[in-house]
This record gives structure tokens, sequence and C-alpha cells, in this order.
């Protein structure tokens, strides 16, 4: 079990550092930063002089890549034989597509064709999903179903959404949820999309788009809600990061990353004959957070932002909509937003006023940039874009001074946390053990660079089996 706070005194600590030689460090954080902490590699790997593979450096040159087998295989075998392999391929993968061969069904190679072309990095679909200058990564057009000579995929609801949360997570997802568009739901698709085009459901088998407006189908009645984890070392207030530009860069790392998963996802659903459509991918199509707490991802929170029970509010959020048929997820209770009526750390803390001190969520709005019709802390965003501008960099310190976006690793974590979702009576005291603990005084953001790092900088929660 990992264990993040103990309970050495801090004198006791530099005494132990003093004998390794580093007794002017300030805290654990100054000691992962020290050269000493460089590459981070197992007890038993040493490094040596020389590799373990022998080298004739006399009879080394340079390679020509183009004789590798991909690139040069019917010279190898001769052009004839090539084209056999190749129509052999074709022809076996048809049939065993058209026997729901285990593991080599049409979801399967949908997900192996997601996987590889959006790593290609053309992959992309569009709203009106034209899949022509798509390849399925062997240089042939994109699978269909039809193609594939099978129906569609066939599933139930709970069956395709279990198989939509796999298939995401496996593309870089964190959490996945799925709300039915209704009469109620479909008033968080925009109006007007980020990039000042309308957004109009139609009677239409396809989807759409014209030089001033998008046209959703209404037989699209599905909202895929995915989220992105984002870097808590590089938002961590008590280290300086929030706001910097280490702050933006963990903002800019999800929204880069989102870019990939709707990708594989468009790809996927195209090859399992259905259609995602993800509008414009910056911040488009929808209300965020309002799909979030529909579709139980989290709950709405002091930020007016959601946060997560398992990473606080360190997500960022995103949402496709799909003709394939899911079942909805339900909201959630955890206890955040009735935390957050005593918690106000996030509002004392920011730096440009942005976010209400009040105890009480409220009906009012602030300003035309928020939607109305949810009881929430409605926050000023101009003050909010006006510090982002001085500061030359996005802030974020909201998130970063949270309560809720501790590593989830720690016993404690898990306590305070199953502890806030039954009773609000220790609610006051959490909130001061948060500051006592110190994550609030910013130190040396520069420490980040000398860190030993998980990829992307995220250590995400160890996996669980789904039953």
């Amino acid at each position: 079990m990992a264990v993040y706070h103990g309970t050495t005194s801090k004198n006791v600590i530099r005494k132990l550092l003093s004998k390794i030689g580093l007794g002017k460090a300030r805290d654990l954080d100054e000691v992962a930063a020290s050269p000493l902490a460089q590459w981070k590699r197992p007890w038993w790997v040493k490094t040596v002089d020389k590799p373990t593979v022998d080298i004739d450096w006399d009879v080394v040159e340079r390679f020509d890549e183009t004789r590798i087998q991909q690139r040069s295989f019917p010279k190898y075998v001769g052009e004839e034989e090539n084209k056999k392999l190749r129509k052999q391929q074709v022809e076996r993968t048809r049939q065993w597509v058209q026997e729901n061969k285990p593991n080599y069904t049409l979801r399967d190679r949908a997900l192996d064709i997601a996987v590889r072309q959006g790593a290609v990095g053309t992959s992309f679909l569009g709203f009106a999903q034209d899949p022509k200058h798509v390849k399925d990564g062997w240089g042939g057009n994109l699978m269909t179903p039809e193609k594939m000579g099978v129906p569609p995929w066939q599933g139930t609801p709970e069956d395709n959404a279990a198989m939509m949360r796999a298939a995401l997570i496996m593309f870089g997802a964190s959490q996945v949820s799925f709300l039915e568009l209704d009469d109620y739901n479909r008033k968080f698709i925009y109006s007007v999309d980020n990039d000042g085009k309308r957004l109009d459901f139609e009677d239409v088998d396809q989807a759409y788009e014209e030089e001033t407006r998008r046209v959703i189908p209404n037989k699209a009645r599905w909202v895929i809600v995915f989220t992105v984890q984002m870097s808590e070392e590089l938002l961590k207030r008590r280290l300086g990061r929030a706001p910097t530009p280490f702050s933006a860069a963990a903002t800019g790392s999800a929204y880069a990353r989102a870019r990939v998963i709707f990708d594989d996802t468009q790809l996927f659903l195209h090859c399992l004959g259905y259609y995602g459509l993800m509008s414009y991918w910056f911040n488009g199509l929808g209300i965020a957070d309002a799909f979030a707490v529909m579709s139980g991802i989290g709950e709405l929170s002091r930020l007016n932002r959601v946060i997560t029970p398992e990473y606080g509010p360190m997500v960022r959020i995103f949402r496709l909509i799909t003709n394939l048929p899911l079942a909805p997820t339900k909201p959630i209770s955890a206890g955040i937003m009735r935390f957050c009526k005593t918690c106000k750390k996030c509002a004392t803390l920011c730096p440009s006023g942005t976010l209400s001190l009040d105890t009480e969520p409220s009906w009012e709005v602030k300003g035309p940039w928020s939607a109305p019709g949810h009881k929430t802390w409605y926050e000023d965003s101009t003050k909010c874009m006006a510090y982002w501008i001085k500061a030359t960099s996005s802030c974020s310190t909201c998130f970063s001074v949270c309560p809720f976006s501790k590593k989830n690793k720690s016993f404690m974590h898990h306590f305070v946390e199953s502890t806030i979702s039954r009773t609000t009576l220790f609610n006051s005291l959490f909130t001061k053990m948060d500051g006592l603990l110190d994550y609030d005084i910013p130190k040396d953001p520069e420490s980040w660079w000398y860190l030993n790092m998980p990829p992307y900088g995220i250590d995400g929660l160890e996996g669980t089996k789904l039953e």
C-alpha cells in the first residue's frame, strides 16, 4: 500500500537526510527532485560501461530502412506470392467476421483498426462522418459491416455500453458514462456551437454540415461522456505549479490526448456500422459538466465544475453523440456538493476572486456566460479570464487546492472520502486538516523537471475487475 503522509517528525527526517548529504532539503518533494532521483530503476538493474550485446563497430553501417520485411516483402517472396497471400488475408478476414469467430469478430477488427489508424493521425471523420480519406491501416478502404458482408454490430444497450467503456478506456479515457437524449437532456446541446455554427435536430439518417449549421439526426439519441485525467504533479499548488505554464501544460495535455480518443472512438463506431458526432472538437457540441452530472461522472461543485469521486476535479470532460443504443448511467451522490458548502478553499484561495464564498448555492447567474436553470455557485468568468491574461497562463488554482484533488491511493484519503459521503459532521475538520498538511503553501515548481514520473505524469487508479 502506498503511503503519502508519515508520522515521523520533520526534525527526525532532516537528521536522516543529512546523513546522505541532503540535510538542506526542506521536505521529501525536494528529495525527489535531487540528482539521486533522476531515473529510478528496479534495484537489480545496474549501469555498465558496455551493453550486454557484442558489437563489431568495423561491420556496423547505416541501414536502409526500406529493406525491412514490411516494405520489401514482395521483393523477397515475389510479386505473385505477395498478391496471393494478400488476397487470402482479405478473404480470411471477411470469412472470420462472417463466422463471428471468437477474437476475430467485427468488433475485434474494429478495435484493431481504430487504435492503429488513430495512431496515423489522419483518421478524423468530421461531423458529417466522411471516411473517404481514411484507410484501414493496410492501405485499403476503411472497413464497414457492409464490406464484410454482415449487418451492423448488434448488442443489447447494456452490452453496447460495456463494449464502449472497454474501448474508450483502451483508447485512453479515465471514466466513461452514457446519457440518453430525451426532451430534457437535449437542452444541454448548444444552440450555437463553439465555432459559431448552429446545431439543429432533424429526421434524417445521417448527420450533415452546412456553412452555418450542423444537423444531428433525431435517431442519434445517446451521448458518450468520458474524462481524461490531468497530472496532479503539474497542478500542485504547494509546489507552486498553479498558476504557471506547468498548470497550462496539464490542461493542454489532457485536450491533446482527448483528440486521439475522439478519433479512435469515431473509427471504432464507424467500423461497427454506427457514427459518433463530435462536432467542434474543442469544447464543442454541448455543456460537458451537465452531461457529466446527469450521467454520473461526478457532482457539481463550488467550482461550478464537476468533481469526481475518483480524481476530484483533475479531469477534463468530453462528449460525443451516437446512434448506437447504450444503457444510460445514473447521477451519483457522494457528499461532494454538500462538502463544498463548508469547505470554500477554492474560493478563498482563488487569486482573481472569481468563485463565490456564499455558503449556499444560488439560482442567480453571474452573467450571460452562465447557463441558467441549475442551483450552483455561479462564477464571475470575466475575472477569471482577465487573470489568465495577466498571468500569461491558465490558472487552475481552484483545481489544485481542492481537498478531492489528492492521489487516491492512501487509506486516509479513502477514509476521508467515504466519511464525507455519509455525514457532514467532520467536513470542517477535514478542510482544516488539508491546510495543516501544507497542501496550500507554494514551494518550488521547477522541481517537477527532476521527478520520477509515470506516463503522462499521471498515477491512475489500480485496475479493477469488471464482473
